[in-house]
């Protein structure tokens, strides 16, 4: 997207006197002398009529001129058998504004009757349109004018499309294809019309040329840089195939003009290229962009923005098309583009340019994605207590991740399923930039795409937040877990408080699923392997149950992986919680070591701890189905036995041994034991 400096002139004309003059009319041989009065009609208190030069013209109150058909004339009258001298010649017009003038001319020697028939009625003006695949006919519109009452519209946008004008997509994929097609270049009108040999209505006249010149017109990164090298007349856009926004907008209006489509060219400000959060706008427009007049209304348009993007350092552009600025909604269309005649926001109330200025920008990826609106709506953020908290709202399922300062350490995302939540505990005081980014959550890319960018102000820093490098955005559960087959969480919130350094989640797992959970923190020195010894994973048929000891006081993160259990490929990381412990005599051991024999569907009751005293008889309670024989073989070696509510349960010593393991008899016909799990006990 990009933007350009010009310049605005704004002018006036009032109205002029009568005028009186002899004229010949010259039919075969035969010359009438005649007498013409014409008279023009003041300019009225509050009115500005439109300036025409010598290229026909029209100033809009922008200082955008708008092409002017020349009048068209209408001769008529009945001639007398009995009289043919007196006959009388009328010659009626019509003048930009619509103003009615008769003029009534009389033969040589006949005494004008003053003020014989004047009219001020707003008439239409008539001018010529390409009409149907052969364009041998001409439609009637009406003179263009300024948007009135039912242009605008109650701001703000009510959600139910981005477009002004209720549009079908699908119905334009023919005629889209054939404006890509086509590459006359000899003439605007010899353009215009082999377009329209496909469109019918205006609303595919105006489609057909905007598609035309999206993808035709490329934008001249040179002009940008060089002005005496800028081409922005009609002609040369057409015959260089490129040009700057001045050049787009004029080139779309002229072939409005030709096909008989009011159009106008607007001026003003835009959040484009260069533009930076929060900065002020003055001095002469930087950017134009159209409108155009379609059943009864008016609707707003930028074929530059729609055409393609530019380089980080406007050397290189790219067609690259965007639907969103065909038709744009004036609410949505507002968000980056203010023009220098507030009417033609089409909104009501209109925005200032104070307001324009501080609000917050959304630009067209944030809509395409299917975003709906962001809180807060100004782009400069002030921090309260250490922290800020930002919104989005939503209809379709949409993933997303943020960067403070190119980091997403200072922060908790949530999904939710209309939308996100982000928490933001910026580290550091000043202003720092924030881009939030989304992506659909049935793209097969991981491509995120920035929607948002705010200004944070941070003026005081709440050190009790700072997260472990390792969490993950978002964090916590979501509707996106769930579709991974984590159901019915027990803790929905992403912060898990514990006091006493333990706690158990539980989930309803989908089919198929197959899970590892693993515990992080930037302060511990626990190996990553023996920190998901502090985890025990329990299932029981559906539901998972994971205990969780923490070594130690602080923050960590829990992550949970998953594959699917007839996949032999590795896990996916799918989403984490942040648990955190204020306790400082927190310290527990890990769980026992388990071995690869330790099945799914085991549960160990007591001990938990894999640390046990030295010479303490030690009560032991597990849960497993299908084994024949349970030892445990420590200084000597113990058998438990099977109770009647199915759990093998027993007591051993732990003298004369630094090690205790627990081992399995699968099959009374197998004469061997499987290890299963393991405890150290402590030294005297």
């Amino acid at each position: 997207m990009v933007t350009e400096r010009g310049s605005s002139a704004r002018r006036q004309l009032g109205g002029g006197p009568a005028a009186m003059g002899t004229v010949e009319l010259k039919d075969g041989a035969n010359a009438v002398a005649i007498n013409l009065l014409l008279i023009v009609r003041p300019e009225r208190k509050g009115q500005r009529d439109g300036v025409t030069d010598g290229a026909g013209l029209q100033d809009d109150g922008n200082g955008n001129g708008r092409p002017q058909p020349p009048p068209k004339r209408d001769l008529s009258g009945q001639q007398d058998p009995k009289e043919p001298h007196k006959q009388k010649q009328t010659v009626t017009s019509y003048t930009n504004e619509g103003t009615h003038v008769t003029v009534e001319i009389h033969p040589k020697g006949t005494s004008p009757q003053f003020f014989k028939k004047l009219s001020f009625g707003k008439g239409p003006r008539r001018v010529p349109s390409l009409r149907g695949q052969d364009n041998k006919a001409f439609e009637r519109t009406e003179a263009p004018r300024p948007p009135s009452t039912k242009d605008l519209h109650v701001y703000p946008w009510d959600k139910s499309s981005l477009k002004s004008l209720a549009v079908d997509l699908q119905k334009f994929e023919k005629l889209d294809a054939y404006a890509l097609k086509v590459n006359t270049k000899g003439s605007v009108e010899e353009l215009v019309q082999t377009l329209l040999k496909q469109a019918r209505t205006d609303l595919e006249k105006v489609r057909v040329i905007w598609m035309w010149i999206c993808h035709h017109i490329e934008y001249d990164v040179v002009g940008f840089h060089n002005k005496s090298l800028r081409l922005c007349k009609p002609t040369d856009v057409l015959r260089t195939g490129k040009s700057v926004c001045e050049g787009y907008a004029g080139l779309f209006q002229q072939m409005c003009s030709v096909a008989g489509i009011q159009c106008m060219k607007l001026s003003g400000y835009s959040k484009g290229y260069g533009y930076k959060i929060g900065q002020t706008f003055q001095g002469n427009s930087d950017h134009a962009w159209n409108a155009v007049y379609l059943d009864g209304r008016w609707h707003l348009l930028d074929s530059t923005w729609g055409s393609g993007t530019v380089d980080d350092a406007l050397t290189k552009f790219t067609f690259k098309y965007n639907e969103f600025y065909f038709l744009t909604h004036p609410a949505l269309f507002v968000n980056n583009h203010f023009p220098d005649n507030s009417n033609w926001q089409l909104l009501k109330p209109t925005l200032t340019l104070k307001q324009f200025e501080s609000n917050l920008q959304h630009n067209s990826d944030f809509y395409n994605l299917g975003l709906l609106a962001a809180h807060p709506q100004t782009a400069l953020i002030q921090t309260e207590n250490g922290t800020a908290t930002i919104s989005v709202e939503c209809r379709p399922s949409t993933l997303f991740t943020f960067k403070l300062e190119g980091t997403d350490e200072h922060g908790l995302l949530t999904l939710r399923k209309q939308g996100m939540k982000l928490e933001l505990y910026p580290q550091k005081t000043g202003r720092q930039e924030l881009q939030i980014f989304a992506r659909p959550s049935k793209s097969t890319e991981d491509v995120y795409t920035c929607v948002l960018e705010y200004i944070v102000e941070c003026k005081s820093v709440d050190k009790s937040r700072c997260f472990p490098k390792d969490l993950h955005q978002p964090v916590g559960p979501s509707w996106f877990t769930e579709k991974q087959g984590f159901l019915r969480p027990s803790h929905p919130d992403p912060i898990i408080h514990t006091n006493d350094g333990r706690c158990s989640l539980t989930f309803t797992l989908g089919k198929d699923i197959s899970i590892l959970a693993s515990l992080h923190a930037d302060s511990s020195s626990l190996s990553e392997e023996m920190s998901r010894q502090h985890i025990m994973q329990i299932h029981r048929g559906n539901q998972v149950e994971f205990k969780v000891h923490l070594p130690h006081a602080g923050s960590f993160v829990l992550k949970f992986f998953t594959k699917k259990k007839s996949d032999p490929g590795s896990y996916s990381f799918i989403f984490n919680y942040l648990i955190t412990c204020l306790n400082t005599e927190v310290k527990w051991p890990a769980f026992p070591l388990r071995y690869s024999k330790w099945a799914e569907g085991y549960e160990l009751l007591e001990p938990l701890s894999r640390l046990l005293p030295a010479n303490r008889n030690v009560q032991f309670k597990l849960k497993m189905q299908g084994i024949s024989k349970v030892l445990v073989q420590a200084g000597d070696t113990y058998t438990l036995t099977l109770s009647r509510d199915g759990f093998w349960e027993g007591t051993c010593n732990t003298a004369g041994c630094t090690e205790l393991f627990v081992m399995v008899h699968e099959n009374a016909n197998h004469s061997y034991y499987s290890h299963i799990l393991k405890y150290d006990v402590e030294t005297q």
